[in-house]
């Protein structure tokens, strides 16, 4: 087909709350590339806000309801994530009092996806890996994908595209069931483990969602599953049942675990090479090698998932392979901030990722530790902020099982985020059960004088969290040069 440029539903002019949010200023940039008048407020500057800007966006700083005129007249649709906006926000108060349609940004995503053949990446972990991955890949195999991703993207500094080709790459959320949005032509789940029990109460509600998801698939369609997950896997064997082909992708000794999946990828080699990886594989049939310029087993495992979904929609391997190799990675996703060149401290590397799950936090920690082993020298010392009050309560214990994976570990307070304190819940709950050398510091100021107090040359340093606490990976560089 020829690219689509409009859904029939799409709205022609938009406000969105919240415009600068990693998903938002995604969808925003692909609107204004499609034609469609945005404004939208934020409460503060940002390097998104000044780039939709510079697209023609018409941006507010800080929560008013005249905001919903910056573009001149009321708009046809408000857009929120409904997560962060509460309903008090007076833009949105506004918008059901003028009885403007209101819109989630996933259904927004839902409307641009109309008409192109959808690639979603799902799962608990990895999506913006996965999907950063999948995208790199078929741009260098020449498809020119549309996409959003929930990061930016190292090498071109964004977050979003609108692309000449006719496949669209996203990732699907499952946060707050929004993938069920979406109808795939390509579905992938990295992995299934519970979280967000905020907002679905059970372990068994949160796993529904997938199943629901691979539901969604379009007649024809395939869903992409890691045999190295169980959970994973079993949906697989569950869709099948239902007639939804499956393919899945792992290590050599997945691949038969599961018979009725049939492999479509397997791992054959992954070999640390001192801050990135060279991985064998064999993908439908075809042998390939690639270097990755990330650390870590389970980012060969995103490749791989990458690799696939793009041969599902027809992309040249070997030039797919390429554009593995040439990825540079996605920000806050072990995203390095330098190195110090001399002194006390000399040698020791300063990391950022995002991971805010323990099953996150001990890949992440594993991947620091092949960069020290590599090394020979040094340690990993953790910086941890936790996210939320209820993934904090629910999952203390395993948040303090994989820091103990760390040699040194800084804990950080919580990052409340949208929720509101809970007695007796604080840092403490996990930093008391960390078994490694353990300082919990409570006060965000004081977190680079405390890493500066235990760290030691050519230490990997890594700062870990979705919250504030990737601000603080700079300051510690600085306090230790």
């Amino acid at each position: 087909m020829s690219n689509a440029t409009s859904s029939p539903d799409l709205p022609q002019s938009v406000h969105m709350i919240g415009i600068g949010g990693a998903g938002m200023s995604g969808v925003a940039r692909i609107l204004l590339s499609r034609g469609v008048r945005v404004s939208g407020s934020d409460v503060k500057e940002s390097r998104a806000v000044v780039g939709l800007r510079a697209m023609g966006a018409a941006i507010e700083i800080g929560h008013a309801a005249e905001n919903l005129t910056a573009s001149g007249s009321l708009p046809d649709a408000v857009v929120v994530s409904f997560a962060a906006i509460p309903d008090t926000n007076p833009e949105l108060a506004e918008a059901k009092k003028q009885g403007i349609e209101v819109l989630k940004r996933s259904d927004v995503l839902g409307m641009l996806l109309d008409g192109y053949r959808g690639v979603l990446i799902a799962g608990t972990h990895g999506k913006t890996s996965t999907t950063s991955l999948a995208v790199a890949a078929l741009q260098s195999a020449g498809l020119d994908p549309s996409f959003a991703v929930g990061g930016l993207m190292s090498r071109a500094g964004i977050n979003a595209h609108h692309g000449t080709g006719d496949v669209f790459v996203a990732e699907a959320d499952e946060s707050d069931a929004s993938l069920l949005t979406y109808a795939p032509q390509v579905a992938v789940v990295t992995n299934v483990e519970e979280d967000h029990l905020d907002f679905f109460g059970t372990p068994e509600k949160y796993y529904q969602v997938f199943d629901d998801f691979a539901d969604r698939i379009i007649p024809g369609g395939t869903l992409v599953v890691c045999l190295e997950d169980d959970r994973a896997a079993q949906l697989g064997i569950r869709a099948l049942a239902r007639g939804v082909r499956v393919v899945g992708y792992g290590g050599e000794e997945w691949a038969d675990k599961y018979p009725e999946i049939p492999v479509a990828a397997v791992l054959h080699g992954w070999t640390s090479t001192g801050g990135g990886a060279q991985v064998s594989a064999k993908v439908l049939g075809e042998d390939v090698v690639f270097q990755l310029q990330q650390p870590g087993r389970h980012m060969a495992l995103n490749a791989l998932a990458a690799l696939v979904a793009g041969r599902c929609v027809g992309a040249d391997l070997d030039r797919m392979a390429s554009g593995l190799s040439e990825f540079t990675g996605v920000r806050r996703r072990f995203d390095y901030h330098g190195v110090v060149e001399n002194g006390q401290f000399a040698g020791a590397r300063v990391f950022d990722d995002y991971a805010h799950h323990p099953t996150e936090v001990r890949a992440v920690l594993n991947a620091a530790r092949d960069l020290v082993k590599d090394a020979g020298k040094g340690r990993v010392v953790a910086v941890f902020q936790p996210h939320l009050y209820s993934r904090t309560e629910n999952f203390s214990a395993e948040f303090a099982e994989a820091l103990s994976t760390a040699d040194l570990v800084v804990a950080l307070d919580i990052f409340g985020a949208r929720e509101e304190p809970r007695p007796g819940v604080d840092g403490t709950l996990i930093s008391d059960s960390v078994t490694v050398p353990v300082v919990y510091e409570p006060h965000f100021a004081d977190v680079p004088e405390r890493v500066r107090e235990i760290a030691g040359p050519d230490d990997v340093i890594l700062t870990i969290g979705a919250g504030t606490v990737t601000m603080l990976a700079d300051e510690i560089l600085e306090v230790l040069q």
